[in-house]
């Protein structure tokens, strides 16, 4: 009997065995598409850090992708081929076929159809100068490593204050404030606090610094904001103009207000941590704008509010359309340049268009620029760059959300709302005229008008840890408002 239950285990283990291996050979085949998602997800967000930002990939597995706490990304495994600017992910080193590929100007790209060839070719925009981009971010480390010993900056343009040079000079009253964990929230990497124009305040974490570049997430929509509100300057786009569909169901009423606004009435899913309308559009489809506009319509356009990724989207396209030659290098060449944003990168999809719903890496110092060209209306040294009032027009909120989102792909509140329709920074004493960019993971910028500052903060803290920015603005302001800006005392030396 004792020899017959050892066969039947044996058996049964042989079996088991036998199953397993059959499992994982039909995944490595053809992978679950949750699997396919983490594996493109894990390559983008490698690729990135590490052609952008200059990060080490395993430290960037570990702490950007399986730090967060989702189960399957903890399984995932990394390869970079640093020759030919790919990166490669797969499930326990083999399940999922992660694929990227880091492509000159423009970033990196998910190839979720494994075609490097075509993702390789893509049209895409010319290269910047490597070596001007180099030396800004080495004249950044550079200022920030002797400002922090104490040491006088060399070079005429280095000496400069900020934003014409890279010198900062902040207040220990506010630096006190930055370095306050439970202000600064969990997985802070990086604080800048803009005053009149001068950085006044900065922090960052423990293997972060000025030079290194951090992803946005959907702060970069509002970036695309200013890009339409640019080419709407041009007289290339109007706001009223039809958003191209072709007359037939309903959607060729959608106009480009709509889509600012996120109400094209078109359906998609936000939702993340599964294989939904948003992480299907980023991570398994080579045409992000192409997989959104072929979603139907599910509400008059204009007539309802949904937060949606796709209809940035299809605006990425529309604008990339409307720069004519320059295509996806247009924020490039008539935006980051003239603010002095070296750092800046807007990555395309495979497909090669400009992702404006997520992707936009930038130090802190140089999302505090953008930041500070909206406090000052869209103009930058003496150019107005947006047409007047368009920076008012994206603060103004959107009816049907209830207060909550702007007409230009701005946030108005920073906290959740704790009440319905109530607008929750009004607890914290922040002025009505604030608005917000926001992202993922705890991204965000706070603009407020009336007192020409602009808090910047990022980092990597996911929603569960349920922090907000607010009271950190609120900290800022009020230590702010017991002295005259610093920016205004260094005006008058």
């Amino acid at each position: 009997m004792t020899i017959n239950l050892h066969k039947v285990l044996i058996r049964i283990t042989v079996t088991l065995a036998l199953l397993l291996a059959v499992l994982l050979l039909a995944l490595w085949i053809k992978p679950l598409d949750i699997l396919r998602v983490g594996a493109n997800y894990s390559a983008k967000i490698v690729c990135s850090n590490v052609f952008l930002a200059g990060r080490d990939p395993e430290e960037v597995l570990r702490s950007d992708v399986q730090a967060p706490g989702i189960a399957l990304l903890r399984l995932m495994r990394v390869a970079v081929d640093r020759e030919h600017r790919v990166v490669h992910a797969d499930l326990l080193g083999f399940i999922g076929h992660g694929l990227a590929v880091a492509r000159p100007g423009v970033g990196c790209a998910a190839v979720p159809d494994g075609d490097l060839d075509f993702a390789t070719h893509a049209s895409i925009a010319p290269p910047r100068t490597a070596t001007a981009t180099a030396a800004a971010a080495a004249a950044a480390s550079d200022s920030s490593s002797a400002l922090a010993s104490g040491l006088p900056v060399a070079g005429a343009v280095a000496a400069e204050l900020w934003p014409d040079g890279n010198t900062v000079a902040t207040t220990s009253a506010l630096d006190h404030v930055l370095h306050d964990d439970s202000l600064a929230g969990p997985g802070m990497r990086a604080i800048v606090v803009v005053d009149h124009g001068r950085i006044v305040a900065e922090r960052y974490a423990a293997g972060f610094s000025a030079a290194t570049p951090l992803l946005g997430w959907s702060m970069t929509k509002s970036v695309l904001a200013g890009l339409t509100g640019m080419l709407v300057k041009e007289g290339r786009l109007t706001l009223e103009q039809p958003a191209g569909w072709p007359a037939g169901d309903g959607r060729e009423q959608i106009r480009i207000a709509d889509l600012l606004a996120m109400s094209s009435g078109l359906r998609f899913n936000e939702a993340y941590g599964a294989v939904s309308d948003v992480t299907r559009m980023l991570y398994l489809e080579r045409d992000a704008a192409g997989f959104a506009r072929a979603q139907p319509l599910l509400h008059p356009p204009g007539a309802f509010w949904s937060y949606s990724s796709g209809s940035a989207n299809i605006l990425s396209r529309i604008v990339q359309d409307a720069a004519g030659s320059l295509a996806a290098a247009y924020p490039a060449e008539k935006l980051f340049k003239p603010l002095g944003m070296t750092s800046a990168t807007m990555e395309t999809d495979e497909y090669g268009t400009l992702v404006g719903s997520s992707y936009m890496y930038a130090t802190a110092r140089d999302w505090a620029r953008y930041g500070l060209f909206l406090a000052q209306d869209g103009i930058w040294r003496g150019q107005e760059m947006l047409p007047p009032g368009f920076v008012a027009m994206m603060a103004t909120p959107v009816a049907a959300s209830g207060g909550e989102y702007g007409e230009g792909l701005v946030w108005l509140w920073g906290a959740d709302a704790i009440q319905p329709g109530k607008n929750p920074d009004a607890a914290y004493g922040i002025p009505t005229d604030t608005f917000w960019l926001e992202g993922h993971d705890g991204q965000s910028m706070a603009v407020i008008r009336s007192r020409q500052l602009v808090i910047v903060r990022l980092g990597l803290t996911p929603a569960s840890d349920h922090y907000q920015p607010d009271s950190l603005a609120k900290a800022i302001l009020d230590t702010a408002k017991q002295a005259a800006p610093l920016s205004l005392a260094v005006r008058q030396r």
